[in-house]
């Protein structure tokens, strides 16, 4: 795979932060890839929207035993070589709807996509920050690298297979499958030519998770963000499939993911605590525009109602969580703080939508989403609480400090 041999940061150039910045978007571009063919796949196999929903969970059946049991492989085994099995493991995920297109395919690839994640979630932000060298804002810098070419990866996928269908209807193997694979080929050859910085290796295999206190609120805003967004990803498309517009199902996955991307300049000029702030205020009332254009089937509605809920999770809550784990963590655990955060993220996109997916199928998808937005408005409601708590509590800890002595810094 070309030359491993570690670099110190210094030499090595802007050349492999491009390279990592696009295996980033690569891998999580094939998260999406097959959304807006769920409902047909789940035709296909004459299954309702709880085996849909499953289906779209079994990534996180992947993904959370990565993250807890290899969040901190690439501490052991160097920062590359995760990344590359993660680009494998999604070239192998698309290349099964190819070939069995129903939705147990699309279970498995989800799987695989999965771990892909998991494996890419403990690596690529430390892996960012040594090869940007020792600057004062590396962490930073590396949060906002890996903001943007995740949320841009987890939504182009999706529109890029929605633009295919819209062009071509009724089509189970899209030109996007066989594109990503030639992408991913690329990446991989690419990954394989860069050097690594050196930084002294764990000896042991297995590196669990670890949860700043710093960063706890940030861990359950994300929660709660993203699982606003795996309801839309989820149930939208039998929504939107109920009034004949499925081919807009592309348009929504990127909306409420991509969006974020737009908005991440001026979370990079806010502190976390603000960002975070803004974000979680937007969230519950993006939902409810979207869910408004569901009912109402209104595409513009729909669309701006996604747009708003994709600002706030992946522009503001998400940007802001990155920055405060990378600033809580040390180059030690740092890995190991970036699969603790995902995995309150994909905690937050599974099990929601699993209960949603189950209760639609009692209820309806329209009822499913008028619950689960008031859902989201009462965990938003007590996220705020937590956090004006959690400040009164550390400023009058930081008022009673003896004059002579210091507060405790973090």
């Amino acid at each position: 795979m070309g030359d491993s041999v570690s670099a110190p940061a210094a030499k090595l150039g802007a050349w492999p932060v491009r390279v990592v910045a696009l295996t980033l978007f690569l891998i999580t571009g094939a998260v999406n890839l097959q959304a807006p063919l769920y409902a047909t796949y789940a035709r296909a196999s004459q299954m309702g929207t709880g085996a849909l929903t499953l289906a779209f969970a079994c990534y996180v059946a992947g993904l959370v035993p990565t993250l807890i049991f290899l969040g901190g492989l690439s501490d052991r085994v160097g920062r590359k070589w995760p990344l590359i099995a993660a680009l494998l493991l999604t070239a192998t995920a698309t290349s099964l709807p190819m070939i069995w297109p129903r939705l147990e395919a699309v279970a498995a690839a989800r799987g695989l996509c999965g771990i892909a994640t998991g494996l890419m979630a403990g690596s690529g932000t430390q892996f960012l920050v040594e090869l940007i060298g020792p600057r004062p804002d590396a962490t930073a810098r590396a949060a906002r690298i890996v903001a943007a070419a995740t949320s841009l990866g987890f939504g182009c996928g999706a529109l890029a297979t929605g633009l295919c269908i819209l062009a071509v209807p009724s089509q189970e193997t899209p030109a996007t499958y066989g594109a990503y694979l030639f992408l991913a080929a690329c990446g991989l050859t690419l990954l394989g030519r860069i050097g690594e910085p050196a930084f002294t290796r764990s000896s042991a295999w297995l590196r669990t998770p670890v949860f700043p206190r710093e960063a706890f609120a940030y861990s359950l805003a994300i929660l709660i963000a993203w699982s606003a967004v795996g309801v839309v990803i989820a149930l939208v498309p039998a929504a939107l499939a109920s009034h004949g517009h499925e081919v807009w199902t592309g348009f929504s996955t990127f909306f409420v993911i991509s969006t974020g991307l737009v908005v991440q300049p001026l979370a990079r000029k806010l502190s976390p605590p603000r960002s975070l702030r803004l974000g979680m205020l937007l969230v519950p009332i993006g939902f409810t525009v979207l869910v408004a254009g569901v009912v109402w089937s209104s595409l513009p509605l729909l669309l701006s109602g996604a747009m708003l809920t994709g600002s706030a999770c992946y522009g503001f809550t998400y940007l802001a969580g990155l920055a405060a784990i990378s600033a809580s963590s040390t180059n030690a655990n740092r890995a190991r703080a970036s699969s603790g955060y995902f995995l309150f993220a994909y905690f937050g996109f599974s099990v929601p939508v699993i209960a949603s997916g189950a209760l639609a199928d009692q209820v309806g998808v329209r009822s499913t989403l008028y619950l689960f937005d008031g859902g989201l408005l009462l965990a938003t409601i007590l996220l705020a609480v937590l956090m004006m708590l959690q400040s009164r509590r550390e400023a009058f800890s930081s008022g009673s400090a003896p004059s002579g002595g210091s507060a405790r810094t973090r």
